[in-house]
């Protein structure tokens, strides 16, 4: 089911963003030559639906992708925002050898923060299979009757 959050009410960024560079990672924008890297990262350490819809974040200016960068500059993880529908946020991955480092929730926070300074007051999580982990970091809260929502009777990709 898909899940509101509130953005006038966001956890600030920055704890987040400090137990990331901790770890040895960094979180930024995406920037348009990165596109194809982040695209086949997303593919290949994901699915292909998620890589589709990380191609439409490029697709605007600003892109609406952050990604985390270990040391080497490697991607370990993302997310998007504004990339399937407007107003929403994912998806997002992270690493397996990097969860735990704080690093999907920084690229959460990040994202719903942009989502607001955008000028919206609310963010949807959509179709999410993490409610506890949302609801526990920024509020989000169940919508009702939100399954299958806007994804229903949509092509499906497998992969």
């Amino acid at each position: 089911m898909d899940l509101l959050v509130k953005l006038y009410d966001l956890p600030p960024l920055e704890p987040a963003l400090v137990r990331v560079e901790q770890s040895g990672a960094r979180i930024h924008r995406s920037i348009a030559p990165e596109r194809a890297a982040v695209v086949r990262w997303v593919t290949e350490n994901f699915n292909e639906r998620w890589a589709s819809e990380v191609e439409m974040a490029f697709s605007g200016h600003p892109i609406s992708c952050f990604v985390a960068l270990d040391q080497q500059s490697d991607i370990i993880g993302f997310a998007c925002y504004n990339s399937t529908f407007k107003g929403f946020f994912g998806p997002t991955g992270v690493d397996t050898k990097w969860r735990g480092n704080c690093i999907g929730t920084a690229l959460l926070i990040r994202s719903l923060h942009a989502l607001r300074d955008d000028g919206h007051a609310y963010g949807i999580i959509g179709w999410s299979a993490l409610d506890d982990f949302y609801k526990t970091t920024v509020g989000a809260i169940p919508i009702p009757d939100s399954e299958p929502g806007p994804y229903g009777g949509r092509i499906w990709v497998e992969g």
